[in-house]
């Protein structure tokens, strides 16, 4: 279905991301209860014409910069981390023909988003090598099985990763919902991101045009491994959303149904000595994890703007950056998504307010690659000067 596209300016998007954010918390313990299908979580995203926020003007789309997306993500992820991260991705997914395709391709894919509204999944999981791709007559045919499919199941553009026989790089392809032969198994069951169908898929004799698939990477175009890069940042301002929403809620929560220690000598929770301290801890690691990804926004964005004339070392910088600031986002909202409860006292944690759901989702959401290579890569530039090893996925 097409959708009436109407040029927006940032500071319009960004109302109507907070009006966006302020209608998903009220609904967001009970859809992260349910599970289930991101039906209407994506609805809204497109009839609030969010989806080609991304896509140059001259296409038709939003033309936002990342350092103007990417609050946008976090805005939402403070209320509803499923749907951020369903947004985020899909916002990385929309720029993938520009970044790795043909001329062609990122024609044609911008056009689209931005025509139709597309909405974009992916089941590209790098790490999971069964999914198969091989040369049918004229054409291709993909068998097998992919997991952490994040929003496939609701993409109108599902982005896929099949290894082919006698290659150890992946084949990256883009496909239809329509497209036959593609099962999602409704398998699903994590403590958090419920809401995101990041579930396995099974692909029987899936059919697939040679133009649907994606050129293979070129070593010498440092260009195309920003996508690694730009996936990093947007998972940081995730977090960071998701930091900040637990922060908000505590804080609300300290100053309205929270009451002081009977031994703290003063009548107001809002004078609790140690409930001081704490908050005072937790506002400066929040403050620290929050300029830190600006920064890593920011070089992402110069990075971002050298386009094929980005440089080995201008990459390296950008993704040292990018991973010292997923590194504290991910340190100061799991300390803070724990340590709430300590000023919210003993009745936050009943199960009708829903203060863990923040917890579950940080932890879950946490461990799609592990802090400590993150750290190794950093400590590895800062004594040796080396940069971290660019691919075009990670």
């Amino acid at each position: 279905m097409t959708a009436t596209l109407t040029h927006k300016s940032i500071a319009e998007y960004q109302s109507i991301a907070i009006s966006l954010s302020d209608e998903l918390r009220q609904t967001a313990q009970e859809r992260d209860r349910q599970s289930g299908i991101p039906n209407y979580e994506v609805r809204r995203l497109r009839e609030l014409g969010l989806l080609p926020l991304v896509v140059p003007k001259a296409y038709g789309g939003g033309g936002a910069t990342w350092v103007e997306a990417l609050p946008i993500v976090r805005e939402i992820a403070k209320a509803d981390s499923s749907t951020a991260q369903l947004y985020g991705y899909h916002l990385l997914l929309t720029v993938l023909g520009q970044v790795l395709g043909t001329p062609e391709q990122a024609d044609r894919h911008y056009q689209d988003t931005a025509k139709y509204h597309l909405f974009w999944g992916n089941a590209i999981n790098v790490r999971d090598t069964r999914l198969q791709i091989e040369p049918d007559q004229e054409q291709y045919r993909v068998n097998g099985t992919k997991t952490f499919c994040t929003g496939t199941v609701v993409a109108d553009r599902r982005v896929c990763a099949a290894m082919q026989e006698g290659s150890e790089i992946p084949v990256l392809f883009v496909v239809p919902k329509e497209r036959s032969g593609i099962i999602y198994n409704h398998d699903w069951d994590t403590i958090g991101q419920r809401r995101t169908a990041s579930g396995s898929f099974t692909f029987t004799n899936v059919q697939v045009m040679p133009d649907e698939i994606l050129p293979a990477p070129d070593p010498k175009n440092i260009f195309a491994t920003i996508f690694g890069v730009l996936g990093v940042v947007i998972l940081t301002h995730i977090h960071l959303g998701v930091a900040e929403g637990a922060f908000e809620a505590a804080k609300d929560y300290t100053c309205t149904k929270t009451r002081p220690w009977l031994t703290s000598g003063v009548d107001q929770a809002t004078q609790d000595p140690y409930i001081l301290h704490h908050y005072g801890e937790l506002w400066a690691q929040l403050q620290g994890a929050i300029a830190l990804t600006h920064q890593a926004t920011i070089q992402l964005q110069q990075a971002w703007d050298k386009g094929n004339a980005l440089t080995l070392e201008e990459r390296g910088e950008a993704a040292i950056v990018a991973a010292a600031a997923k590194t504290l986002s991910i340190q100061a909202g799991l300390t803070i998504t724990n340590r709430i409860f300590e000023v919210m006292g003993a009745r936050s944690t009943a199960s009708h307010y829903g203060f863990d759901r923040y917890w579950r989702d940080m932890r879950t959401f946490t461990i799609h690659d592990p802090v400590d290579y993150k750290l190794r890569e950093i400590g590895s530039w800062v004594l040796n000067g080396d940069f971290p090893f660019p691919t075009p996925y990670s």
